[in-house]
């Protein structure tokens, strides 16, 4: 009998198996000097790299304190005893084993994870090859449909597995694996026989970082298809754990590291489509959801860390489900030094659609005009209100900042309340209030169910909202008592007034109501115009703040007058102006001219044309 693995071979191994090769595979690792490479430890969560590579010497992490030489990572990394390992990579780098004659056999019992990697090989080549064939013709027709033709179904490895029923099996047998190797590996299934897995079906190939194939996924094409499912994947094995695969990562691994991006599309056409369109760092999972051991697989290919920050853009429906998703990955953000996106394509269309409908620029545009997660989050949950209703905007708030609060990462949490405010429109003081409100609630981290299906809070007292009186509304409470008491005087003057002009959600109602009621120059002469304006309000409060600006004096020793009304108009947009230039100068600082210099530019052109606009305004006001 075989005994073990002689010595000498496995130093052989450990010579030819270049340590940073192997690691690259799993981690995208960076110079750090002195001859060390640095990446993120794939054994432990962090934000700073402490997995340090030095080639011909070892692995060792400094955070979690594992360490050893190539045999140590790939049995630590893939599961594998000492022996499987040796064996992996004898056969990557062509190390001849051999074994010493008596003494007990070190192999480890059951299939081997070699010979499961081998049966994916020959699956894989046998399907490619039936994709070829008279019977197949369905299956070539879909991906046809799709824009997807020969080179490309090469470029993935797609197939065909024969609708015969043991047509793989037969093909395995002959190859010389055992049933218990084609079981193992999740190709064939025992019934009162043995029977392929996967029968009629078009099949892409899973694919480890580093190549190999270790699974399947399966479409269904024939309307006489027993199995009504869509799609079949392989089952769990021993080398396919669906939690941490994602399709198309063999692909795009290596553009993933050079553009520190990964764009998370749906399905398996997606990734096809996106590929085929020049967005090459696109993955999909693989019949489940994006979920924590996914995000840790990314994280290593993109070396998301403090010092080299990257992006992850999810590709999702704007429908229900697609926000649910949204929150969910939302929920979980905290993973991710990388800044998360969501692209949302014209009319629900995923990626592969899109292409077919608009081409292949349509899909770069998509990926391009991404904007961030917690952006579409919030502003999904604040989209179920009428902001137009004051009412609904305070209960927009408390159910946003709710989700706000949720947020494991509290670094972000400021920043996403000063977004919150400006969706919808109140003070970022206000909305950080509120947040912090909303954090001494219990529960304070709510599940992305019961987060995305809460109902409406309800309303808070009137107290929640910023004193009408506050000094930061002055120029809001001056205008509007204009608009009510003189509407011949501030005339048409307004016309260049918005909803958005004013921060405070009861003097924006209130402004909501005069132009219901046809605007100021439908007050001239009217001497029922505060009655008509005050009719149309649905909260007390908004009433009463009508009822209140109607009558409160005007600060002016007489009657005001064209320059008085100027005065206040131009200054309200002067304000208005002055928070956009805020924010576009917070963009600008964001924005690394080198990396996005037409970004750079576009935005640093707006800033001089409102920096031009706010000194317009202000000209204007000291002649007034």
């Amino acid at each position: 009998m075989a005994g073990r693995i002689r010595d000498d071979d496995i130093q052989t191994v450990r010579e030819k198996a270049k340590i940073e090769e192997v690691v690259s595979g799993y981690v995208t690792l960076r110079n750090a000097g002195g001859g060390s490479l640095k990446g993120l430890c794939p054994f432990h969560d962090e934000k700073s790299p402490s997995f340090n590579v030095r080639p011909g010497r070892g692995w060792h992490c400094f955070g979690c304190g594992e360490g050893g030489d190539v045999i140590a990572f790939v049995m630590k990394i893939d599961g594998l005893t000492f022996i499987e390992s040796v064996e992996r990579l004898a056969d990557k780098y062509g190390v001849q084993l051999r074994r010493e004659e008596g003494g007990s056999d070190d192999r480890p019992k059951g299939p081997q994870r070699r010979r499961l990697i081998e049966a994916h090989a020959v699956a894989q080549e046998f399907y490619a090859e039936h994709l070829k064939t008279p019977d197949a013709v369905q299956g070539r027709q879909f991906l046809s449909e799709r824009g997807f033709d020969q080179a490309a179904a090469a470029h993935f490895g797609v197939g065909f597995a024969p609708r015969d029923g043991e047509a793989l099996w037969h093909h395995l047998r002959d190859r010389k694996f055992s049933l218990d190797e084609a079981v193992a590996a999740g190709l064939v299934a025992v019934g009162r026989g043995p029977y392929d897995r996967f029968r009629g079906r078009l099949l892409w190939p899973i694919r480890e970082t580093s190549g190999d194939t270790i699974g399947f996924g399966a479409r269904r094409i024939f309307d006489d298809d027993k199995i009504e499912a869509k799609y079949l994947n392989t089952p769990e094995t021993p080398i396919y754990k669906k939690s941490q695969v994602l399709y198309g990562v063999d692909l795009a691994r290596r553009d993933m590291a050079r553009t520190s991006q990964a764009v998370i599309v749906e399905g398996y056409t997606d990734v096809m489509a996106c590929h085929a369109a020049g967005v090459t760092t696109a993955v999909a999972t693989c019949g489940t959801a994006f979920g924590d051991e996914h995000a840790k697989v990314l994280r290593r290919l993109l070396a998301d860390h403090e010092e080299f920050r990257g992006e992850v853009i999810f590709t999702f429906d704007g429908d229900s489900a697609g926000q649910k998703a949204a929150l969910k990955v939302f929920q979980s953000d905290h993973q991710y030094v990388a800044q998360t996106y969501v692209a949302v394509a014209p009319d629900g269309m995923d990626p592969c659609d899109l292409r077919l409908k608009e081409g292949d620029a349509a899909v770069r545009e998509l990926i391009a005009t991404r904007q961030p997660l917690y952006r579409f989050v919030l502003a999904n949950v604040v989209g179920r209100y009428d902001l137009d209703r004051a009412d609904s905007r305070v209960d927009a708030l408390r159910e946003a900042a709710r989700l706000v609060a949720s947020v494991r990462d509290k670094s972000k949490v400021d920043a996403f309340a000063r977004e919150l405010a400006g969706l919808v429109g109140v003070d970022p003081e206000e909305a950080r209030t509120e947040v912090r409100r909303a954090a001494g609630r219990k529960p304070q981290h709510p599940d992305a169910r019961g987060a995305a299906t809460a109902e409406p809070a309800p309303r808070p007292p009137r107290a929640d909202l910023p004193d009408l009186r506050d000094p930061r509304f002055k120029i809001e409470r001056e205008t509007l008592k204009l608009v009510l008491q003189h509407p011949i005087a501030i005339g048409r003057t307004t016309a260049d007034i918005g909803a958005n002009d004013f921060t405070h959600p009861t003097y924006r109602a209130v402004w909501a109501l005069v132009e219901a009621a046809g605007g100021p120059a439908a007050g001239d002469g009217d001497p029922g115009w505060v009655s008509k304006v005050q009719a149309g309000a649905t909260e007390p409060e908004v009433a009463s703040a009508v009822s209140a600006l109607a009558v409160e004096p005007i600060p002016a020793a007489r009657e005001p007058d064209a320059a008085y009304v100027a005065h206040h108009v131009f200054r309200l947009l002067e304000l208005t102006t002055l928070r956009r230039i805020a924010e576009l100068k917070s963009r600008l600082q964001r924005t690394n001219p080198v990396d996005h210099p037409g970004d750079y530019n576009k935005m640093f052109g707006e800033l001089a044309a409102l920096e031009q606009h706010r000194r317009t305004l202000r000209d204007r006001i000291i002649g007034s």
